[in-house]
Order: C-alpha cells, then sequence, then structure tokens
C-alpha cells in the first residue's frame, strides 16, 4: 500500500466519478477501482480537509507581507517560507538583476484555477495497492500502520537513542539495537496504559517527570572499618506520586544493604609488610 502523486486523480477521474463511497470511518470515505492489475484507493478525510484549508489561510498573510516596493527581494523570502506549500498558489514576476523594482517589473497574484482545483481536492489523496480483493476498512488500516510504523522509526531514533552507533563490533551494535528495541516495546506499554488512565499525557512527558526519580547509594561507616551501603530510589515529588497513583504504578521496595570489606584495615603483620621501607 503506497501513496501516489494527486496528479492520478486527474488521469483517472472520469473513472471514479460514477462509483459510490464507501466509508470506512468515522470522517474517512473511500472509492475503489482497479487498474492494470493493482488496486486503487481514492480516500477523502475530513480531517485532512481540515489541514489543506488551513495551511492556504497562510495565503492570506503572505500577500499582506508582500512589498510593492523598497525592501522586495529581502522579503519576498521570508513570506515564502510563512506560506509553506501555498506559496504555489501565487505567480510572481520579480525584477531582473539590472532593474529596478517597480509596479511594472514586479508584480504577484493568486493562480485562481490552480487554488479551485486544489479546494475541490481537499481532504482527497490516491492510494495504490497490489491487494486487489482486500476490503475497504482492511486497506485503510494497513495504510494507517505506515504512519505508525514511521513514527516507530522517529522514536527509536531520537528518544531511544537508536541512533548513532558507535560501536566498531558487531554483536556490540546488535546489542545496542536489541536494548533499544525492548525499550521501545516498555514506551509502547507505557503508551497504551496511558491511553486507558491518562489520555492527555504522552509517553515522553511521562519519562520527563519519571527521570526525577533515581537510585543512590547512602555509605555509611562502621565501627571496625567496614562499609554498610544503602541502595535507595529517592522518593517521588507530589505531581510524580499523583502521576504513579493515576497509572497504577507502583515503586519497588528498596533494595536491601549491603556491607563492603574492601576499606577493612589490615592485619598489623599485613600493614608492616605493605608499608614502603625507609632503608
Amino acid at each position: 500500500m503506497v501513496g501516489t502523486p494527486k496528479g492520478k486523480i486527474n488521469q483517472h477521474e472520469k473513472k471514479w466519478l460514477d462509483l459510490p463511497w464507501q466509508k470506512v470511518r468515522e470522517a474517512v470515505e473511500v472509492k475503489l477501482y482497479q487498474h492494470e492489475g493493482e488496486l486503487y484507493v481514492l480516500a477523502k478525510s475530513q480531517g485532512r480537509q481540515a489541514k489543506e484549508k488551513a495551511m492556504r489561510r497562510k495565503l492570506r498573510r503572505m500577500r499582506k507581507s508582500l512589498p510593492q516596493r523598497d525592501r522586495l527581494l529581502v522579503r519576498i523570502g521570508a513570506a515564502k517560507k510563512e506560506a509553506g506549500r501555498a506559496f504555489g498558489f501565487v505567480k510572481i514576476q520579480i525584477p531582473k538583476p539590472a532593474e529596478a523594482v517597480t509596479r511594472q517589473t514586479f508584480s504577484f497574484q493568486l493562480d485562481k484555477a490552480k487554488l479551485k482545483a486544489a479546494e475541490q481536492r481537499d481532504g482527497h489523496y490516491l492510494l495504490r495497492s497490489n491487494l486487489t480483493g482486500e476490503d475497504p476498512a482492511l486497506l485503510w488500516k494497513h495504510y494507517v500502520q505506515l504512519t505508525q510504523i514511521e513514527s516507530v522509526f522517529r522514536s527509536l531514533k531520537s528518544e531511544l537513542g537508536i541512533r548513532p552507533i558507535h560501536h566498531q563490533l558487531e554483536h556490540r551494535a546488535d546489542a545496542h539495537i536489541l536494548i533499544a528495541f525492548l525499550a521501545y516495546c516498555l514506551h509502547v506499554t507505557l503508551k497504551n496504559r496511558l491511553m486507558i488512565h491518562a489520555p492527555g499525557l504522552t509517553p515522553a512527558a511521562v519519562l520527563e517527570k519519571l527521570a526525577t526519580i533515581q537510585m543512590v547509594e547512602v555509605w555509611i561507616p562502621m565501627v571496625d572499618g567496614r562499609w554498610l551501603v544503602l541502595p535507595r530510589h529517592t522518593q517521588p515529588e507530589e505531581d510524580v506520586q499523583a502521576l504513579l497513583h493515576h497509572l497504577h504504578l507502583t515503586l519497588p521496595s528498596q533494595p536491601p544493604p549491603r556491607i563492603k570489606a574492601s576499606q577493612m584495615p589490615l592485619p598489623p603483620v599485613q600493614q608492616a609488610a605493605t608499608q614502603p621501607s625507609l632503608w
């Protein structure tokens, strides 16, 4: 299941017109058509339609930001960046290097035909699949999985740090990837738990809060020279404790203490043997 350029819609437009829309989920409808052994899926999404309309609203701000005279060539770049892809709906005539910036050498106007055609296709996009006999709802589910997979790779590379890999040996690189994958499994588990108990939170926000809980070791000297080591995790702040309660998570018990004998004083005979000789 892959996406296709919007220009393909024009090539197949007559074949779509008489086909019925099939609803696959809330605010999403599709039309199916087989061509040269492949299945084309014309999808229409209300959410995407609203997004594309919002993008073109930037045209108004761009038109206001374009000056008519001085500083044109400097500010036109800023206007193009502000408009984004909506800049393609504007026809601009800019002066040549040797020409002055005047109303005769510079002009801009909306490409109304191109804008009208884009408005008619708002929320529509064309997919192509070799699964010619699949149910429309199942095809849509497969397509949505592509966006989920892309999100996985972004999460692995950024939040979980699978890249860059500085290891030189293959087995160490494999171990690095394995640990990142296991971390992602926990990431997904946390995400699913949030969907149930706290839909407004993201895994990244929760992990940032939980990062305030740290492991420390308290070393206490004993009278015989040994050390009593108390591994402890810090107590969460009130907001972190409320978050743990909301997610039905409990911190593990504090680890048992340890005794370190490496700091014990040596017997007198060994002390004498280890002291440097003055002779």
